[in-house]
This record gives structure tokens, C-alpha cells and sequence, in this order.
């Protein structure tokens, strides 16, 4: 195991990397290796955080399927317009009748009809606004591609919209309600929204290493302001438990069997995602997740067994996600009893 993690590691000159398995909502394996910060030469432990990036993502899809089974929420519901949720919080929007048509279901799955993670991507560019001043002019200056539901295109700025529509329904700050109602009930405790610079870094926070200048500096981004989509700060150990409370086995858990079935279960756009969470034919969900100076992974497979995986840097390479996915099954299966 160790020299697989070596190895790895070395391929993707990786500083620092966390990793933890839960099976059944219990903590198996928590381990950490190489660095924290290599110029203070802190070494990496379990109880270091990271930037969790889009593993955010079905953090917040919890939290909204929380609210629906609570019955204060429907998938059917519509975001903005008169009858809307966040109605016109945000102001008058583009002439385009279409986005009073985009509904909370369309957001979870990525079909909200606009706003795709690309170049255009609101979430990344003027960092410099809050959240209100950001929707407001996205909605009024960025049209929609395609009618709400005709298509897939994965969009931050569509789970930022359900970060607003959970404060808006809860009448509280959206990281508040979630640790309170999802992330304490879980066991994935000591999380919170990070913050944006190398100075603002919590205790026990990783220090970010990245390739290149400019937009890839990862203290050069408004992390926080992506706190639905991306903004989580985490150990890999609390969010392999939140994985594991939602698991579809644990009991109890953060949701119900048929709300959690609802959740997993993908869109006509794309038989591979949900709603929040990347799914197979194998009964598998997981998220994976990038900023410059960070990524993860999160899996719940249908063996019972959740777990984790956070580094300190990304790397421009698009095998690292397939080669970290197969780094954590081959842990998986060489570890004969997780309950020894």
C-alpha cells in the first residue's frame, strides 16, 4: 500500500495527500502522507483540512433533499419569477422568458439551460463581487444556451443559485444550516467555508501548491463565494462520514431510503450524473473535485465501504483523477478486514 501511495505521489509530485475510509459509519483508515506546507516542512496529518472543491456539491444536494423531505422544498419548484423561490431577490434579468422555467431539479442536474463550467463560467471570474452583485449581473448580461432540461452542462454558478434558495427557505446563511442540519448529524464535523488567501488559512489548513500564474493561483480565487459549490473545508475523514450517512445503508441516516434513491437517480440529460452526485451502473456514487492547488475524491460504493482522498495541488495532467480513483481501489482491496 505504502509504495503504491509513493508511487503515485511521485508521478504527480503530489506534497501532501489524505485519505480515510468509513464502512458502515465507522472510520476504518485515516491516514496522512508527505506535507502540510513543505516551506514551514509541516508534515501532513489526519487532522489537517483541505479545500474540498465540487465535493461540495452533494453536500448541498443533501441539504436540498433534506429540505424536501421535509416537504419546504419540491424538485418541481421554480427558481426565479413571480412564482419563484428567489422570485426577483436578485433584479430584472435578460429578457428570456425561459430562465423563469428553470426549477430546482434543473439546477441539481447540471440542466438549468446556461452557465457552463468553461471560460464563462461567472463563478471564476470578477472575484471581487459578493453573491448578490455576482447573480444579479449573471442573470441580467448571460442568456441561456438551451431551454431549461433539453441538456446537460455542468454549471458551479446553478449549485451557487441552491446555496441562495436553501438561506432563502431556511432564513439562515447557508454554512450554518448545513453543518447544524447535515454535516454535525454525519460525524463530519470541523468543516467550514474557506477562506480566499494564504493569510486568512484557518488552524490546521493545507498550504496550496499549483502550476503556473494568474487565474491558476489558488489564493488568487473567491473561495468563498463559492461556498455550495466549492468552498468547503474539510478533513478526507469527515467526508468520507458524510458519504457514509448517506450511503443507503447506514442507519440512521441524514435521509430516507426513498429520498436518497430520488437524489441518485440521473437526469434523461446524462445517465451518469444525478443530482449531485456522479453515479453507475454498479450501485457507485462519487465526486470529484478541482481548484488550482487542490483536488479530491469522495465514493460511496455498494460494498458499504465510503471513503476520501485530498491533495494539496492539482495537476494539469487529466489522468491524475484515474489514477487517484484506482490508487484508493487498490487500497480497498488490499486491506483484508477495514474492521481489524
Amino acid at each position: 500500500m505504502a509504495d503504491a501511495v509513493a508511487g503515485f505521489m511521485k508521478t504527480y509530485e503530489i506534497p501532501g495527500l489524505g485519505i480515510a475510509f468509513v464502512q458502515e459509519g465507522r472510520l476504518v483508515y485515516d491516514e496522512a502522507f508527505g506535507f502540510a506546507d513543505i516551506e514551514a516542512r509541516t508534515t501532513l496529518t489526519p487532522a489537517h483540512r483541505f479545500r474540498i472543491c465540487s465535493i461540495s456539491k452533494p453536500i448541498t444536494s443533501v441539504a436540498i433533499f433534506k429540505l424536501i423531505e421535509e416537504g419546504r422544498l419540491a424538485l418541481g419548484d421554480r427558481v426565479f419569477g413571480s412564482s419563484g423561490i428567489l422570485q426577483n431577490d436578485y433584479g430584472p434579468v435578460l429578457k428570456d422568458s425561459r430562465i423563469d422555467d428553470i426549477t430546482i431539479e434543473h439546477l441539481l442536474t447540471h440542466t438549468s439551460g446556461g452557465w457552463p463550467n468553461d471560460r464563462t463560467d461567472p463563478m471564476m471570474r470578477q472575484p471581487e463581487l459578493d453573491h448578490a452583485a455576482l447573480i444579479s449581473t449573471t442573470l441580467r448580461r448571460q442568456p441561456l444556451a438551451n431551454p431549461p432540461g433539453a441538456a446537460f452542462a455542468y454549471s458551479n454558478f446553478g449549485y451557487c443559485l441552491l446555496g441562495r434558495v436553501i438561506e432563502k427557505v431556511t432564513q439562515r446563511p447557508y454554512a450554518a444550516f448545513v453543518n447544524a442540519t447535515i454535516l454535525s448529524p454525519a460525524g463530519a464535523t470541523d468543516m467550514e467555508i474557506a477562506g480566499n488567501t494564504l493569510a486568512e488559512r484557518p488552524p490546521r489548513e493545507v498550504r496550496y501548491y499549483h502550476y503556473g500564474i494568474g487565474k491558476d493561483d489558488p489564493y488568487a480565487l473567491n473561495v468563498r463565494r463559492m461556498d455550495s459549490h466549492g468552498g468547503w473545508l474539510a478533513r478526507p475523514a469527515a467526508i468520507a462520514a458524510f458519504a457514509s450517512s448517506v450511503d443507503g445503508f447506514s442507519r440512521p441516516s441524514i435521509l430516507k431510503r426513498d429520498t436518497v434513491a430520488m437524489m441518485t437517480t440521473p437526469s434523461a440529460a446524462n445517465a451518469k450524473y444525478a443530482k449531485g452526485w456522479h453515479v453507475n451502473s454498479s450501485n457507485n456514487w462519487w465526486h470529484t473535485g478541482h481548484l488550482p492547488g487542490s483536488s479530491g475524491i469522495m465514493v460511496r460504493t455498494h460494498s458499504h465501504l465510503c471513503w476520501a482522498a485530498l491533495l494539496n495541488t492539482r495537476h494539469r495532467d487529466d489522468t491524475l483523477d484515474r489514477d487517484l480513483d484506482r490508487l484508493m481501489w487498490t487500497i480497498a482491496r488490499k486491506v483484508k478486514n477495514w474492521h481489524a
